[in-house]
């Protein structure tokens, strides 16, 4: 195994990952697809055929994909993605079942995958412009901007108090209740 890499050469026991590694992986958008995908499913497992039309489905925006796209993916996580993954133990891969399981490592890097693709926008960015526009709104009501100075301080942070409350809501809901049933599933 290279220097930086997940496992150490004496032993076959996982040390944490370097940042670099974490980026190499998530560089390609088949090995994101590929997680993303285990972690939408119940036990964390699938079929490599299962997977590759998933992921040729969301690339090309048909269901169902073309077959050449479809064989396309298959043959890059079967020769290149899947292996990739297993080395830093995100996934096991069976070839010979042909089957692909998400592995605890995963959690690893999952905070780097952090992206609401529907929108555009990371979490991060969310927040950022709700509290801003927060802001900027209750500047808009102590400078008594027409409009808005009819709403008074407390109603303007409380109403954005609560969008605050009920995005992170479902946000933990969305991105996160998986990850901790998972944790009580294993122990």
């Amino acid at each position: 195994m290279s220097e930086g890499s997940a496992v150490t050469p004496e032993a076959d026991t996982p040390t944490e990952m370097e940042p670099s590694d974490i980026h190499d992986i998530l560089r390609n958008d088949r090995r994101r697809l590929t997680i993303k995908n285990l972690q939408e499913q119940p036990d964390g497992t699938m079929g490599v055929r299962e997977l590759s039309e998933a992921i040729a489905s969301l690339e090309t925006g048909e269901d169902p994909p073309p077959s050449d796209k479809r064989q396309s993916v298959y043959v890059s996580l079967h020769q290149t993605h899947l292996p990739k993954l297993e080395e830093f133990g995100i996934v096991s891969y069976d070839s010979d079942e042909k089957r692909v399981r998400l592995e605890d490592r995963v959690r690893e890097v999952e905070v780097y995958m952090e992206i609401v693709p529907r929108y555009g926008l990371s979490w991060g960015e969310f927040y950022f412009g709700l509290g801003l526009l927060g802001t900027l709104t209750t500047i808009a009501v102590l400078l008594g901007v027409p409009g808005v100075e009819a709403l008074g301080v407390t109603v303007t942070a409380t109403v954005f108090f609560v969008i605050l409350m009920l995005s992170s809501t479902y946000h933990v809901y969305a991105q996160q209740d998986r990850i901790l049933f998972q944790r009580f599933r294993k122990e």
